[in-house]
């Protein structure tokens, strides 16, 4: 789990391929402090499992499934990517929940000033997240925990302000450039409960539509009282 909230930019070394597959050296320094293998970090928003490491820099594994739901594939030697060491038990939570598990990536289509603040425009490739884009609602971009400021059926924004951008990749970010996209977590756990209707029937079926109706028995049986 992680927090969207970034630690420091790092720089690809390294990109081995072998078909869908990928194995990725990353030059950085303070995510490694610490660092014991198989400990995860965020690459650019995607949770990845580090398989080797020295003082200056660690290698991670992409597999098909990743390489086919995120931008990692569009990666080359000298990229720079966001990363975040998973979260420590005894630290501030100052983003939102940040699992690593990317939905899909977004191409940028605008970039503009708003006073101090720039704003970025994002269309999804897989418009199937929108369901769980709301305004106001968090989102995180290549690993950085956001706030939504406008959606619409085709794209969405959000507002950068000056310190997140000089700290993170998005400051190299123009229009035609992708982002990996995670959206918020209670939003697909609350859709998933409402389609087996929170009743006590086979968890493997999801319920007719008309059967899924929130009550207060449903919240409670479900955690949520």
């Amino acid at each position: 789990m992680f927090t969207g909230l970034i630690e420091e930019t790092g720089t690809l070394k390294g990109v081995s391929r072998r078909g869908e597959a990928m194995l990725l050296t990353l030059a950085a320094r303070k995510v490694l402090e610490g660092v014991q293998l198989g400990d995860s970090i965020s690459v650019n928003g995607v949770c990845l499992t580090v398989t080797t490491f020295n003082s200056h820099e660690f290698t991670v594994d992409v597999m098909p499934e990743t390489y086919r739901h995120t931008n990692l594939k569009l990666l080359s030697a000298g990229s720079r990517v966001n990363l975040e060491r998973a979260m420590s038990a005894n630290g501030r939570f100052g983003g939102h929940i940040v699992q690593g598990h990317v939905d899909t990536y977004g191409t940028i289509t605008e970039r503009r000033h708003d006073a101090n603040a720039v704003v970025f425009t994002i269309r999804p490739e897989d418009g199937s997240v929108f369901r769980y884009i709301i305004p106001r609602g968090s989102i995180t971009l290549d690993g950085i925990s956001l706030t939504v400021v406008r959606s619409d059926e085709e794209t969405f924004s959000v507002s950068i302000i000056p310190h997140t951008l000089a700290e993170t990749v998005l400051q190299d970010k123009r229009p035609g450039d992708t982002v990996n996209i995670e959206t918020d977590l209670l939003g697909k756990y609350v859709e998933h409960l409402l389609r087996y209707g929170g009743g006590a029937g086979d968890r493997n079926k999801a319920s007719h539509p008309a059967d899924n109706k929130l009550t207060t028995a449903f919240l409670a049986e479900n955690g949520f009282l």
